[in-house]
């Protein structure tokens, strides 16, 4: 099995570049990556993104925080396209696991990608409320658990052999710092790695 390589990106011009290479398989992004590159406006910036980006999986954010909004903002990005991956945080900004919207937007067959997830235990809690038939993504911040001096790789190797009787279920390295990550996340079979498009371009 191969590690994919996901660029996060949201700079529409590095898009078009990196979506023409054969090394980047799928793409993740967030608000505020899309504020940094000038997006005004969330919806018709995200569409520019999935007209450029059309065979490729997609990853946007919400930014709701409470249940009704996660529910309503992933009904409608979900509807914009059929390679859209609608990332949750794993919790809201009370630090209250969102487990209810992850379990009813899965059971709905929307593709999930999980995100910020920095423990083992969360990673069982959302395992727990996928509908396996679903496809979906649990992103693991191994780069911000290095820069608190915690060493991520525990946790991966945990959630990969958790995960791996489920063929719809994929764990991403997430926050990656440097290229080696690209080598540890290959040695430990993680499906997924995404990465700004310094690091692909060291690749």
């Amino acid at each position: 099995m191969k590690t994919k390589i996901f660029c996060d990106i949201a700079e529409i011009d590095s898009i078009k570049k990196f979506n023409k290479k054969k090394i980047v398989k799928g793409f993740t992004t967030n608000p505020s990556l899309m504020r940094k590159a000038g997006a005004k406006d969330y919806k018709s910036y995200s569409k520019r993104i999935l007209k450029i980006c059309n065979k490729k999986p997609v990853s946007l954010e919400v930014f709701g925080d409470n249940y009704a909004e996660m529910k309503r903002q992933a009904l409608k990005i979900n509807s914009w396209g059929k390679n859209v991956y609608v990332k949750i945080p794993v919790v809201n900004s009370k630090g209250v696991f969102t487990g209810t919207v992850i379990k009813k937007l899965s059971s709905m067959g929307i593709k999930l990608n999980i995100t910020a997830v920095y423990s083992y235990s969360q990673v069982e809690k959302i395992i727990k409320c996928l509908n396996k038939k679903t496809k979906s993504i649990i992103s693991i911040f191994a780069g911000r658990m290095g820069d608190k001096g915690k060493d991520p790789l525990p946790i991966f190797k945990k959630s990969i052999f958790l995960t791996k009787k489920y063929n719809n279920i994929e764990i991403l390295w997430a926050s990656t710092r440097e290229a080696y990550n690209y080598t540890q996340a290959k040695q430990l079979k993680c499906n997924i790695i995404t990465m700004p498009p310094k690091i692909i371009n060291q690749i």
